[in-house]
């Protein structure tokens, strides 16, 4: 149970849990504490029923027709009646929508309120997430009927008090699949100061000039919050109309826009800027290929295409490098990690996955918006109004311990200060990038770090290392940017932007005051009262951290899904993987060739004991030796798929007897525990997950038993050892032999 003033959560056993539902509101009593001190709870009182719908598959056993919930965080299958299944069928996915709820010596009753369709239909997995998630994905009949009023093209009247920048080659650079364009970007030499520079415009979208605060588009934006992105699908912030046609930057249209306009000087530092609305004409739909190709061929055949644009693309390219030198003089932190992309047929089943690579392209963009969002927040700063800081803290008490106990614990020799600057994260990024485990280290590092959140409270971004940052670039696809074009056409026309969208009565109040009061050092000082703006202002800033969470945990799960059913279809093959994860209860091993992750039990490693250790973040078996430590490599086979669950489980196989003969080796050599790390296990690489992954918790001990012992393992029923038994009987054997003679030598 997540309590409401953030203490540590309080675990309803099963029977406490009959009466209640997921995401119904309770009151609870602490009842007792566990051997970890966590506390148990007792349900006193049923505050409100979730309205939530549950989606689930409909199923009839002995006549009586249920539905078992898609979501596992629903304890009970629901009971329909006979007369309510509609037009539903035994097998299908349906929406439910309870009648009554559960009580202690009775299940819940509902009645199927939509069917979805065949558990295999294309497009399944993204009907039950957006359902499951509560994402919007219907736009209301008031915003449909209002986007189709709104004109297909710029109006004159729309050019008013605007600079016209339709001369200026001004081009969109995105991915090949890209279907709405919100940033474009021109570069120019230019003198600043006595030195040399460029001019750098930034120019996006505006659809604040489309959308009227509290208009019914305003209002299912608000709602959304953010545009979600499926495989082959995206559920949109905004109508169709507005996001790829009106405030699309189209190549060879014009486009209304606002405009962050930039001098920066040689050392990549923004010497001055200005905002102002425009109205644009992209001179060039641009792809990442594309300009990297070009950049690294300017006579090749990209080139030859595009020969009026190119030396605004080497302009482009020359105050990118002046910007990421600037970034590495402040301490920005840049980690190297690998993000997958899931390739799909027609059907909407997965044909590969492949790794995002990142060219100069990328990175050129992303020096360019971020340069244009530390501007947009300069100037709410400056201006003192009130706005949307994107703000990014640094790493807790707890993490930054949790860090350090890492890093010794593989021997790196470097770690963090008691208050760490975000250059101290990049240094040991620096040193560790050309090692085989980096990937992992960085991992570990990004782990450490909070999560960014949106709010009116401007504390800075540590890892950007930026004393003031916010979001102004995507203003089609996330609603904070919108907010923040409104408060910077408010501060240009010297007024004030009044938001209209109201907290929830005491919720917002109450986090508000909790956070500023975790923001004063002295802890005798009262946190100044907020303001009804501010209060307006945070409510807002919550509301949109809390639907970009709920949109990547909806993204998750139905990449989960379809990597699901493509192992389906390989049980009882075999792959070369790497364990990117250790925890208590097993290990998490990523397939090389398909960037699947799924769980080796600890059950099957091996009859033995084997020992957590949470600091190198590994298993260790007591008796063998045998490690398996983040980053060591395996074989698998994939021996379960379970869709509901969205869970893959492997087996090990022959890499085991691998590490087992290194650990006999070890242990013969009297080398078990004191060889060094690059020794002991092959290419370490670390993941800082552990066993705090969403999901993967267990209450167990670190000290875990994989099995019968050894005298009773599952093994022996077989009437031929495999070589891995008869490896293990070795081991055992010697081990028996070193300990009767030790025995025999007098005691110390």
């Amino acid at each position: 149970m997540l309590r409401d003033d953030g203490e540590a959560d309080i675990y309803l056993p099963p029977n406490e849990m009959r009466a209640v539902l997921h995401k119904d509101r309770v009151k609870a009593r602490i009842v007792r504490h566990d051997r970890k001190n966590r506390p148990e709870g007792r349900v006193t009182e049923i505050i409100e029923r979730s309205s939530n719908p549950i989606i689930g598959r409909l199923l009839q056993e002995s006549g009586v027709w249920l539905v078992a919930p898609e979501d596992k965080r629903y304890g009970q299958d629901v009971l329909i009646p006979k007369g309510a299944t509609g037009a539903a069928k035994p097998g299908q996915i349906v929406v439910v929508e309870l009648t009554e709820p559960p009580a202690l010596f009775g299940q819940p009753v509902g009645r199927v309120k939509e069917v979805l369709g065949e558990i295999d239909d294309p497009g399944m997995e993204i009907e039950i997430a957006v359902r499951k998630y509560g994402v919007p994905h219907e736009f209301s009949d008031a915003a449909l009927a209002l986007a189709r009023t709104l004109p297909d093209a710029v109006r004159p009247t729309d050019k008013k008090h605007r600079i016209d920048l339709t001369d200026v080659p001004l081009v969109t650079i995105d991915g090949e699949d890209a279907r709405d364009f919100d940033d474009a970007v021109y570069c120019e030499p230019a003198k600043v100061g006595r030195g040399k520079g460029w001019r750098l415009l930034v120019a996006i979208a505006d659809v604040s000039h489309y959308v009227e605060t509290g208009s019914a588009i305003d209002i299912d934006a608000y709602d959304r919050a953010t545009s979600v992105y499926f495989p082959r699908r995206v559920i949109p912030m905004l109508p169709e109309k507005l996001s790829n046609g009106l405030c699309s930057l189209n190549p060879n249209v014009e486009r209304l826009c606002m405009v962050c306009d930039m001098l920066v000087n040689a050392k990549g530092e923004v010497h001055a800027y200005q905002f102002y609305p425009a109205v644009m004409f992209s001179h060039a739909r641009f792809t990442y290929t594309e300009v990297a190709a070009i950049l690294a061929n300017t006579r090749g055949p990209e080139a030859a295409q595009r020969k009026a644009l190119v030396p605004h693309l080497l302009d482009l390219h020359d105050v990118y490098q002046a910007l990421l030198k600037e970034r590495g003089v402040r301490g920005a932190v840049d980690f190297e990690t690998t993000e997958t992309q899931i390739v799909c047929d027609e059907a909407g089943r997965i044909e590969k996955i492949v790794p995002r690579t990142r060219n100069v392209a990328h990175r050129l963009i992303e020096e360019s918006m971020l340069a244009a969002n530390v501007c947009s927040a300069d100037y709410i700063a400056q201006s003192k109004h009130v706005g949307l800081f994107r703000v990014h803290e640094g790493p807790t008490p707890e993490k930054k311990d949790m860090l350090r106990n890492y890093l010794k614990a593989i021997g790196l020799g470097m770690s963090i200060s008691d208050d760490p600057t975000p250059g101290e994260f990049q240094q040991i990024a620096v040193a560790t990038k050309d090692r085989q485990d980096a990937q992992q280290i960085h991992s570990m590092l990004l782990r450490s770090m909070q999560q960014a959140i949106y709010t009116p409270m401007n504390s800075g971004h540590f890892g950007l290392a930026y004393e003031a940052y916010t979001h102004f670039t995507s203003p089609i696809r996330r609603y904070p940017d919108l907010l923040v074009h409104r408060v910077i056409k408010a501060i240009l026309n010297k007024s004030k932007y009044e938001l209209p969208l109201l907290p929830t009565p005491g919720e917002a109040e109450a986090k508000l005051s909790k956070r500023l009061a975790s923001r004063v050092k002295d802890p005798d000082q009262k946190p100044k009262k907020a303001s009804a703006d501010q209060l307006a202002w945070m409510a807002a800033g919550l509301h949109c951290s809390a639907n970009e969470r709920r949109a990547d945990e909806a993204s998750r799960d139905v990449e989960a899904w379809l990597k699901c059913k493509y192992m389906r279809e390989h049980l009882g093959e075999e792959f070369g993987g790497v364990v990117t994860a250790a925890t208590s209860f097993g290990i998490f091993v990523t397939l090389d060739a398909m960037y699947v992750e799924g769980l080796v039990h600890i059950t099957e490693l091996g009859g033995e004991y084997f020992r957590f250790d949470e600091a190198r973040q590994e298993l260790r078996g007591e008796r063998t030796g045998i490690r398996y430590a983040i980053g060591t490599r395996v074989r698998v086979q994939v021996s379960r798929v379970d869709l509901d669950g969205r869970k893959i489980d492997f087996r090990l196989v022959r890499e085991g007897e691998e590490l087992l003969t290194r650990a006999m080796k070890d242990k013969a050599g009297g080398r078990s525990s004191d060889l060094p790390d690059q020794e002991r296990s092959p290419a370490r690489k670390t993941d800082p997950r552990g066993d705090e992954r969403s999901g993967r918790r267990t209450g167990k001990g670190a000290e875990q038993r994989s099995g019968a012992r050894s005298g009773n393992a599952a093994g022996n029923s077989r009437t031929a050892k495999s070589p891995i038994q008869a490896l293990k009987a070795a081991v055992k054997k010697s081990a028996a032999s070193a300990g009767r003679k030790q025995s025999k030598k007098p005691r110390r």
